[in-house]
Formats: structure tokens, C-alpha cells, sequence
């Protein structure tokens, strides 16, 4: 017996495919890789971790362009931020059932816990939830099975009931006492989670889409560094460690500027995307010294560069007063 068993990151569903696993299922890892997953930590690797507990490589699909037209205009609506979870769920859940008979798949694992989440683990959610994905009866959520209506799984005895679990509403307690019972450590604090859920985030979100500049290229910048609007049609984002300097200049495309200091100087790399004027530069070049260490000159040369020409100039500027840094960042 075989079953897809989706992989959000954090430990429930991790749980509920290895608690499903030693019941003699062979499961399927599956992870769905949306725009808003929160960066994994330095010392977790999902698919090294699915290995130990599963002995199988983890599934990866991308679901960036799909779940991007969902976040504009959710059929369900949002939750608390602008997190329209129950059509996240639905759409992930009717991905995953297209691929089963493709995997010789009977059923769908979820690690969805009763009570959970406000939005989308209540009774009639889930039940929303199964039923627009195509999947009725179909979706074993074993961690609060017994508090649920019987699952065709269940009913064909693919798996034994009285095995499964209740556990339900927000406390971890019961997880983690599992996580040990079921060998499976390096796990995050909290339950998987989601950027949109994140206040700070979803205000960079809602201005970004407010410009009419949604795009996955640009959604990636939003999970790192400073942001700041610097026109109607340009944006300034400022790293804040070397980390994010690096990984500005990793995302940097086609017609973005990039902007760093001199050597003799310690400073972020910063880069620019929209529609670039000289002033625009010039500001560009003024709010990335405001964030230099001067050693206390003045002035700072900052140098830039426009994506993918090699020839790089140099700005030698005043840095901006705070409350112009205040005004303009997101």
C-alpha cells in the first residue's frame, strides 16, 4: 500500500508520514515549494531529514506561478495577514491528487492537526478543503484522526483506526512527546509556517502588490534586507549582513543596479530594481553611505554597477538625513 504524505518543513507532517510509515505504508514524501517558505536554517536540510525519518527521497514541485494568481484573489479569502490558506491547502491537496495514480498512490497523508490553525483546521474547513480538491475521504490526517470522520483508507482497513491519534488544538506538547517516541530530531521550534502569516512581511507584500509588481523575481527580494520605495516605479533593498549582501547579488537580474561601498569602508551591498534615473542613483548611491560605517568622513564613494554590463562607476556622496530614510522604507 503506497501514499503521498506532503511535507510542509515543519515537524507535523513529518510526524504523520513516519507515524503512517511504521504502520507498513509506504509513503511518498511530497513537498510543494511556494514563494513564501520561510528560509531553512543553517543546520536543516528538509530532504536530509526526510531521508533519516523515511529512508526516501523527498519530492519537490514548484508551485510559485499557481499559488502567486491565488494570493491576488483567493476564492476563500485571507486570514489575520494576507494568508488565503484554505485555497493554499485545496490547491495543494488537488496537485498532490493528480499525481497518485501516476505513483500507484492510494491515499493523501496531511499533517494537519484539529483546531491548529484558526483559518484552515477547523471541522469545515478541512472539509471545504477535501471536497474542492477532488479528494473526499481520500485525506488521512493521522495525528487527529479519531476526532474526524472515518476516511476510506480506514474503512478499507488500508490502516487500523484504533492506531491513529486525537490530537487537536495549538499545544505542542503531544508533538515533540511523539517526535522522541518515533526517533525524529533536528525538527523546527514551531509548527512549519508560512511568510504570509508574518505582519512585517505581508506589509512589503501588500506594497509590492499595490506597484503591480508581483512577480516571483520580486517576492524573493522581499525575504531579505531593507526595502525601500524610492520612486513609483523603483525600489532600493539595503543587505544587512554579508549573507544578504551575497545573496542580493545572487538575485540581482537583467537592469538591476547594484551599489557597494569601497573597500576602505564597511557597508551593504544594496540593489536597485525598476525604472533608474540619474537621480535615482544619485539617491540610490546617498541612502546606501547612510548605512556605511564613514570612520567619520563625510562623505562616502560609492560604487555601481548596472546588470549585466561590467563598467563600474563611482558616486562620492553625503549620506541621508534619518527621516528621509524613515519616510521612504516599506
Amino acid at each position: 500500500m503506497r501514499a503521498i504524505a506532503l511535507i510542509s518543513g515543519g515537524l507535523d507532517s513529518r510526524l504523520a508520514a513516519k507515524f503512517v510509515k511504521e504502520e507498513g505504508v509506504d509513503i511518498i514524501p511530497l513537498n510543494f515549494r511556494i514563494p513564501f517558505c520561510h528560509r531553512e536554517r543553517n543546520n536543516y536540510n528538509l530532504a536530509d531529514e526526510i531521508r533519516k525519518d523515511l529512508g526516501t527521497e523527498l519530492k519537490k514541485i514548484n508551485l510559485a506561478e499557481d499559488f502567486l494568481e491565488i494570493v491576488k484573489n483567493p476564492k476563500h479569502g485571507y486570514g489575520s495577514n494576507i494568508n488565503p490558506c484554505i485555497d493554499c491547502k485545496i490547491l495543494m491537496l488537488r496537485k498532490a491528487g493528480e499525481l497518485m495514480q501516476g505513483l500507484n498512490a492510494k491515499f493523501i497523508i496531511t499533517g494537519e492537526v484539529l483546531g491548529q490553525r484558526p483559518m484552515s483546521q477547523h471541522r469545515d474547513a478541512l472539509k471545504i478543503i477535501e471536497k474542492e480538491s477532488g479528494l473526499e475521504g481520500l485525506v488521512l490526517r493521522p495525528l487527529s484522526a479519531k476526532l474526524l470522520e472515518e476516511t476510506i483508507p480506514e474503512r478499507e482497513n488500508w490502516i487500523n483506526r484504533n492506531k491513529l491519534l486525537s490530537f487537536s488544538g495549538r499545544t505542542r506538547r503531544p508533538q515533540i512527546e511523539l517526535a522522541k517516541n518515533l526517533d525524529i530530531q533536528n525538527y523546527p521550534n514551531a509548527g512549519g509556517g508560512c511568510l504570509l502569516t508574518d505582519p512585517e512581511f505581508t506589509k512589503r507584500l501588500k506594497e509590492l502588490i499595490a506597484h503591480r509588481e508581483l512577480s516571483i523575481d520580486n517576492v524573493a527580494l522581499l525575504k531579505i534586507g531593507r526595502h525601500f520605495r524610492i520612486s513609483d516605479s523603483a525600489k532600493l533593498i539595503v543587505g544587512r549582513d554579508e549573507q544578504e549582501n551575497k545573496e542580493l547579488e545572487d538575485l540581482a537580474r537583467a537592469d538591476d543596479y547594484l551599489f557597494f561601498p569601497g573597500e576602505d569602508l564597511a557597508g551593504p551591498t544594496t540593489l536597485g530594481r525598476g525604472e533608474y534615473s540619474d537621480e535615482l542613483i544619485e539617491l540610490s548611491c546617498r541612502l546606501t553611505s547612510s548605512y556605511c560605517d564613514l570612520n567619520g568622513q563625510a562623505k562616502a564613494r560609492i560604487f555601481y554597477r548596472k546588470i549585466p554590463e561590467n563598467r563600474i562607476e563611482v558616486s562620492e556622496v553625503l549620506p541621508l538625513d534619518d527621516a528621509v530614510l524613515v519616510n521612504n522604507r516599506i
